[in-house]
């Protein structure tokens, strides 16, 4: 199995898009979601074009039990050359559980290493500090061994509902920390919708000048409708990785509650709606865009949060 640098698929694309539904979108669900279920979804955003889907995560199943199944829905996945398959990350454990999967040939290809920008953050979604998870990142690096792509989270980069203003200096430090242990790959979280146009385009843009090496993404959640607008931002900013689920779904883990609790992704569907109605190409079939979404609907037995579900793709849009 192709682990670090696939080629990716002859697709025209301007941004690369990651299909978080999986991980990010299920982790706030209280119900179970059969693995064939989610195997046949992962298919399905692979054959629309994602290049990037977060498959699982290698979370303690005591703690998040939508997970538990993480090896054995690796183990289903039918793999596409040029495909980057994300597990989470949030120990040295959850690493060696990785490591044990691909040596066993069905393991993810890319790992997302977690830290928050705010101690209190910290404690409440990894319980550890921050100091403890930085010693924590660097063991999981080394255990690592150079298997996977990582990717360098930093959550509440924009904000924190319990300490309030983060400063972009201690942001870009985190970064630097990331960059210095070989991880180039960093995204900045706004992990509850706190961030706006303003504050998204004048952090990235300090991250792209501080650290050039580094390929920036942008994780936003929708909290309070300024996730498109704060991507449009972003893009201008330079930035061309984004992560997105569909249905607006997920946000955090079901026992860790904050931002009041509302919380959930930028929607794919209203995402890709939007940068192709703007020229953008996301390499994403329009074609299936409304039928995947649909889906997730189904599975999870409720309307959710996609607007363009419920009135359409935008029909000045190039041609499908």
């Amino acid at each position: 199995m192709t682990t670090l640098t696939p080629t990716l698929p002859a697709v025209t694309r301007d941004v690369v898009l990651c299909e978080c539904f999986a991980r990010d979108g299920l982790q706030h669900e209280p119900g179970m979601m059969a693995t064939e279920d989610k195997v046949a979804l992962i298919q399905r955003f692979v054959e629309m074009g994602f290049a990037r889907v977060e498959a699982t995560s290698y979370s303690n199943p005591k703690v998040i039990p939508q997970f538990s199944d993480a090896s054995e829905l690796l183990k289903q996945l039918t793999r596409q050359a040029g495909v980057f398959y994300k597990a989470t990350c949030a120990n040295v454990r959850a690493v060696e559980r990785a490591q044990a999967d691909v040596t066993l040939g069905y393991g993810a290809n890319e790992i997302s290493l977690l830290v928050s920008a705010t101690d209190t953050h910290s404690l409440k979604n990894l319980a550890r500090t921050r100091d403890d998870q930085w010693l924590n990142i660097g063991h999981m690096v080394a255990a690592a061994q150079h298997k996977f792509r990582l990717i360098g989270t930093i959550s509440m980069a924009f904000g924190c509902p319990f300490e309030g203003a983060v400063n972009p200096a201690s942001v870009l430090m985190d970064a630097e920390k990331f960059l210095r242990l070989g991880v180039q790959h960093i995204t900045l979280a706004d992990t509850t919708g706190t961030a706006t146009p303003k504050s998204t385009a004048a952090l990235f843009r300090q991250l792209q000048s501080a650290l050039p090496e580094v390929t920036a993404i942008a994780h936003f959640h929708d909290t309070r409708g300024t996730g498109l607008v704060n991507y449009m931002a972003a893009f201008e900013a330079g930035v061309r990785y984004f992560d997105c689920a569909f249905g607006g779904v997920g946000g955090h883990p079901v026992k860790v509650k904050y931002g009041q609790g509302h919380t959930g992704n930028v929607c794919t569907e209203d995402l890709v709606d939007f940068f192709e109605a703007m020229g953008v190409k996301t390499g994403i079939d329009r074609a299936q865009l409304l039928d995947v979404g649909q889906r997730c609907e189904d599975l999870l037995a409720r309307e959710l949060s996609s607007r363009v579900l419920r009135s359409g793709l935008n029909p000045l849009s190039p041609v499908i």
